[in-house]
């Protein structure tokens, strides 16, 4: 039998990992696009793997907000604002003691009816 029982992996099915590109890299590849002739964007882009759009949003995001602007940013959800929280949970507890408040509103409603219903019983014995 053998020892050695790790499996080995097939470099073409591992996951892909995305390319991030500091803000130098961008600003450089956006100027390298610049400086091309028409003809030549075309096979440029596609040696090195990137789309026309890309570069257009670089290339806006740089006039908008300068280098500043190219620097990866942080991915995943932005963390909620603590009073958003607040409020949120707030709402809850309101919502909650409502549905309490109505079902007391429906129990008091209930034990008038049935004392009503009692008082009638006991005057039409006394009668």
């Amino acid at each position: 039998m053998d020892e050695n029982n790790e499996v080995q992996t097939e470099p073409s099915l591992e996951r892909r990992t995305r390319r991030q590109f500091s803000g130098a890299e961008k600003q450089r590849l956006v100027a390298e696009f610049e400086a091309l002739d028409r003809g030549e964007k075309g096979p440029w882009l596609r040696r090195n793997g990137l789309y026309a759009s890309q570069l257009a949003n670089w290339r806006k995001t740089l006039a908008e907000t300068g280098m500043a602007g190219l620097e990866p940013g942080k991915g995943g959800r932005k963390p909620k604002d603590p009073r958003d929280q607040r409020i949120e949970e707030l709402e809850r507890e309101k919502k909650r003691l409502e549905q309490r408040a109505r079902v007391a509103e429906d129990m008091v409603d209930l034990q008038k009816k049935l004392f009503a219903l009692l008082e009638d019983a006991q005057s039409e014995r006394s009668q």
